[in-house]
């Protein structure tokens, strides 16, 4: 990538939050662990350089500190909350334990209006912090900028070195104007452009892709999802006939998936795909099963040997196509009390064994999700598929409670139907993360047509999140549970009973099982 600004992550929450605001304004960010050698930093040639947050305190004896040498690379660098004590600590200052400590909701009062970090802002700003330490003494050769109730250093600089500080998060939506702050730093401080768009994107993926593969053939995994469908188009654009997409149908899906799968990419992109219809060895071997790890597990593994099957069908092909997204390899940090505990694998299609000897292409591997969906449209594809709403990797069978059979998935199937062409019609469809059917194994006494009834119980199930990592039901009009729940009885046979989902995440999970 041309021009980038790089984060160093020690272990914040909000780290990803950093670089997706960096991108808002139209440059590259990169996240790197806070150890990253200068020397490897340097190689980058990043315009600048951001500091993250954390959970621990800088004077801790196993307080992750990054290179010293980052403060020689001659570009300007932001320190946000422990970044700002990170400078403290190898600069001359001191960091001390406040006595009371500042979460959430502050006000930030600029001394120096001059700085260039709060050019065009108020002297008084709404801010939301984060941390029981603070600055008790500046580090050498910095001045102090802005206060809060607590902290006579709320916002440091040291202009001839470029260096800037803030104990505040900019990057959380509770800072009302911290979008601006961190365009502050990025262009004006930073002088970066405004390169990094999804047409310039797509023009450089496409050209490293065809540098990659050559004139070898490419397999994609196609489930008919944004990130695959978006992977499939791109590399379509990149290398023409040389990709095949396969497509499995594991008798697990949307209301006529196959059928839009097959007419967008195959009639309308003319991309070759090979279909593979799969779903009587899915049925028969979920018959009987009504654990929800074992289902999850039978399907990876049949979806492995079926996809393998299916790539030895389509001939010799060298590389693997995968669509990978940017949060899917970023390193997380290990530090304890930051909710990253833990390495993050990089998610492929279905769990591919390594046996299956192909080379990766990647072509999604530097963006977030969002992005994903801005360049599906920049590819052309149509909207009703890059908005699309998550679905699970195991599809209807985790949203059939109990065993799964054809019946109760065609019953589902319908029911889920409705629930999608309802939310788009009034407009809540995009409005919110996530909005389904669930069918649960209850049936109940009811009352049709003055004749008894013993059926089936959908449960709506609608959440608004921003990561799927949390979530909280939506409050949905009266009026259009009316409606959902009317239709589904009077057009799903099988169904008696609707009920409505009110629990958020945590403590319930948004899908089910």
């Amino acid at each position: 990538m041309n021009e980038q600004i790089i984060i160093l992550d020690f272990g914040s929450q909000y780290t990803q939050v950093i670089a997706r605001r960096i991108r808002e304004c139209q440059v590259f960010s990169t996240i790197l662990r806070f150890d990253t050698p200068a020397a490897e930093i340097a190689r980058l040639a990043p315009r600048g350089l951001i500091l993250s947050g954390g959970p621990n305190s800088v004077y801790a004896a196993d307080a992750p500190v990054p290179d010293i040498g980052i403060f020689n690379l001659g570009i300007p660098i932001l320190g946000i909350c422990y970044g700002v004590q990170i400078f403290a600590h190898f600069l001359g200052g001191k960091v001390e334990k406040g006595t009371k400590r500042e979460y959430g909701k502050g006000t930030l009062t600029l001394r120096d209006a001059k700085c260039p970090l709060f050019r065009k802002l108020p002297k008084t700003l709404q801010v939301w912090n984060s941390h029981g330490d603070k600055l008790s003494r500046l580090p050498t050769g910095f001045k102090a900028v802005a206060i809060t109730d607590n902290s006579e250093y709320a916002a440091i600089e040291h202009p001839a070195k470029q260096l800037y500080g803030i104990q505040f998060h900019p990057e959380v939506a509770h800072t009302p104007r911290g979008k601006e702050i961190i365009a502050n730093f990025v262009h004006g401080i930073c002088r970066s452009g405004s390169g990094w768009t999804m047409r310039h994107y797509r023009d450089q993926a496409i050209e490293e892709i065809r540098a990659q593969v050559g004139k070898e053939r490419v397999l994609l995994g196609l489930s008919g999802g944004v990130d695959s469908s978006v992977a499939a188009a791109l590399l379509h654009e990149a290398v023409g006939e040389q990709l095949t997409c396969i497509f499995v149908n594991n008798g697990l899906l949307r209301a006529r998936e196959a059928e839009v799968v097959r007419e967008v990419f195959g009639r309308h992109f003319k991309i070759r795909l090979q279909y593979e219809d799969a779903s009587d060895l899915f049925m028969r071997r979920l018959r009987g099963v009504t654990d929800p790890e074992r289902k999850r597990k039978i399907i990876g593994r049949t979806f492995i040997e079926v996809f393998q099957a299916a790539t030895r069908r389509a001939g010799k092909a060298r590389f693997l196509a995968q669509g990978t997204l940017y949060p899917d390899v970023i390193e997380s940090v290990p530090i304890a009390g930051n909710p990253a505990a833990m390495i993050k694998s990089h998610h492929n299609v279905g769990g591919l064994p390594k046996k299956m000897k192909f080379s990766l292409v990647e072509p999604l591997r530097y963006l977030f999700k969002d992005e994903v969906r801005a360049l599906g449209l920049e590819l052309g594809l149509p909207a009703e598929i890059v908005n699309r709403q998550p679905f699970p990797g195991p599809g209807l069978a985790v949203r059939v409670l109990g065993e799964v059979s054809r019946k109760k998935c065609d019953i589902l199937r319908k029911a889920d139907a409705i629930v999608v062409e309802e939310m788009k019609s009034t407009g809540w469809y995009y409005k919110i993360w996530q909005s389904f059917a669930v069918l649960l194994p209850i049936r109940s006494v009811g009352v049709m047509g003055d004749e008894r009834t013993y059926d089936f119980t959908i449960a709506l199930r609608a959440v608004e999140s921003q990561d799927g990592m949390t979530a909280d039901w939506v409050k949905l009009p009266y009026d259009l549970l009316e409606r959902l729940s009317s239709r589904i009885i009077n057009e799903v046979k099988g169904v008696n009973r609707c009920v409505f989902d009110i629990t958020s995440k945590p403590p319930g999970t948004i899908e089910w099982e």
